[in-house]
């Protein structure tokens, strides 16, 4: 025997269109589609049911993206990468900046340490020219000679 659902039974007779029992769809007019006012159409949702709906108006699409160019995207990512290097480099600065004043010190103290070489003897042929009567200047020459490893040296001096 094949199953066959039963309804439930109610005290009073089912009605025609009764919502529970015996639902009916509500026919609606239909209106010809040469007076649908503009920017209604009519059209099937996805369960197939047709419906009108409000349309907006089709607009022309906007112009295609361009892509992104390469030179472009790799200075967006070295950006922040310079930024911390610069932030970094200030830290560091700062941390090393009582060094970098005592380091500034001492090569003062080395340039001034070096001028004073160079210009000491500058100065003391000046001082030494004025104090002196100019005498003229003697030029010694003088000739060694040596026989064998272990010879007396015997040598001679030339004044000119």
């Amino acid at each position: 025997m094949p199953y066959e659902p039963t309804l439930p039974s109610t005290t009073a007779p089912a009605r025609y269109g009764d919502p529970v029992l015996y639902p009916t769809a509500v026919q609606h007019p239909v209106m010809p589609l040469a007076e649908l006012p503009p920017g209604v159409q009519l059209v099937t949702l996805p369960n197939g049911l047709r419906t009108l709906a409000y349309t907006p108006p089709a607009e022309p699409l906007p112009p295609p993206v361009q892509p992104i160019p390469a030179w472009a995207k790799t200075t967006a990512l070295l950006a922040p990468t310079l930024g911390a290097g610069i932030a970094a480099a200030g830290f560091g600065i700062a941390y090393a900046a009582p060094g970098l004043i005592a380091m500034t010190d001492a090569l003062w103290a080395a340039i001034a340490l070096i001028a004073a070489g160079m210009l000491a003897p500058a100065l003391l042929r000046t001082t030494r020219r004025t104090g002196q009567a100019t005498a003229p200047v003697q030029h010694i020459t003088q000739n060694i000679s040596a026989t064998g490893l272990f010879g007396r040296a015997t040598g001679t001096l030339n004044n000119h």
